[in-house]
């Protein structure tokens, strides 16, 4: 059986020629903080790499910090904006919202543990952030607000703009789905700080960035060196930041057409399932709408089915697809974001996600929803039917 990668969200796969920028610089010797003629390689390819990830998220090259990775991007600007870690806690409050993705909550939960208030805003049915609450919430002593740009697991967009223009302390935001996947121009968005991830747009594992609004004051959370302007010391991984620029510039280059093909995909795929199943038995999460969510995120609810279930189906089955996110992939409780917007107690372990990448054709899509509506069938079957869903219940 032909598998069908449909987690995309989780990591999409090294594009081939992202791989062939990367090769020279694996092999190559050469420190680019050292000064000796060996060195002059390294440091020209890892200024390139600022310069294209700069110009194509609008920002200055000054302004790219690289990072191993969205979690570490985020911890850095969280911690650093409001101090460090354990540096001033009970010295102050943050704003953050209830659907932030782990790399964001618990680094906010940990500040919580040590004496800041944390204020957080409220989310609407649709998955949407209510801007007012969060302002609501910012008092003289809030170091910082954070609010993700486009979630995760609904792959719903935020007003991140809106907030940061109105929030009168540093916003930070968690780019790291939208990056790759629609336009992100850090200048307009007005934060202080902004993370993105490689891997979720082709690029390789083990590399981002965090972007720092010139100007933006930070306590580094690592000691040990003057790189980076010591937000982040240690060697950069050349290699690793070649292959970041390289996706992101062949993004850069496609991003009309990969999203307008998509929003065609996404379209196709949820069309197929409802009219396999019915619509009283598949729930869209999110907004109507274009702009409103990530053109290549589809979130549904199966109402009745046990989600494990149907994962597991599915990966029988061979579509691999995700109940949120991969990061709280071990966890038994149900999505804290699914509950923040008052998802139904009967979609809240029954929601799959289901997310595609550049190679993602028509062809997989038809077959994964074929597949798709045959293991929802069964699933029902095994557990009794659910209400809405055409076929013979188990007797």
């Amino acid at each position: 059986m032909r598998p069908i990668y449909l987690d995309h969200n989780a990591s999409a796969p090294l594009d081939p020629e992202v791989l062939e920028a990367m090769r020279p610089h694996w092999l190559a010797p050469g420190n680019p903080g050292s000064r000796h003629g060996l060195a002059r390689g390294p440091r020209r390819a890892l200024d390139q790499a600022r310069e294209t990830i700069a110009r194509i998220l609008n920002a200055e090259p000054s302004e790219v910090v690289f990072t191993s990775g969205g979690t570490e991007a985020n911890n850095l600007a969280i911690f650093g904006l409001a101090g460090g870690i354990g540096g001033r806690g009970g010295a102050g409050s943050l704003v953050s919202s209830p659907i932030e993705h782990p790399a964001v909550a618990e680094p906010v939960s940990r500040l919580e543990a040590e004496g800041y208030e944390v204020g957080r805003g409220v989310v609407s049915s649709d998955g949407r952030v209510t801007i007012g609450s969060m302002l609501d919430r910012i008092d003289p002593g809030t170091r910082l607000a954070t609010l993700i740009l486009a979630h995760n697991e609904t792959g719903v967009l935020q007003d991140v703009a809106l907030l940061a223009d109105q929030a009168g302390v540093p916003v930070h935001t968690d780019a790291v789905q939208a990056v790759g996947r629609i336009p992100v121009d850090f200048k307009r968005l007005g934060v202080a700080t902004l993370a993105a991830s490689a891997h979720k747009f082709h690029g390789p594992v083990g590399v981002g960035v965090l972007l720092v609004r010139t100007g933006c004051r930070m306590e580094p959370m690592l000691l040990g060196g003057g790189q980076q302007g010591g937000r982040r010391p240690g060697t950069q991984a050349v290699a690793l930041a070649v292959g970041m620029a390289a996706a992101l510039g062949r993004w850069h280059r496609e991003a009309g057409a990969r999203i307008e093909r998509w929003l065609a995909l996404k379209r196709r795929l949820e069309g197929a399932i409802v009219a396999g199943l019915g619509r009283d038995a598949v729930v869209t999460t999110g907004p109507i709408g274009p702009g409103a969510t990530l053109p290549q995120t589809l979130h549904l609810g199966f109402p009745g089915l046990d989600g494990d279930a149907l994962l597991m189906q599915l990966d029988l089955a061979g579509v691999s697809a995700s109940l949120g996110s991969a990061c709280a992939s071990g966890s038994t409780s149900a999505s804290p974001s699914l509950v923040a917007m008052g998802v139904p107690a009967d979609r809240l372990r029954s929601s799959v996600r289901f997310s595609m990448g550049a190679g993602t054709t028509e062809d997989e899509v038809d077959e994964a929803a074929r597949r798709v509506v045959a293991v929802v069938r069964g699933v029902a079957e095994a557990g009794g039917g659910i209400p809405g869903l055409p076929g013979r219940p188990r007797e």
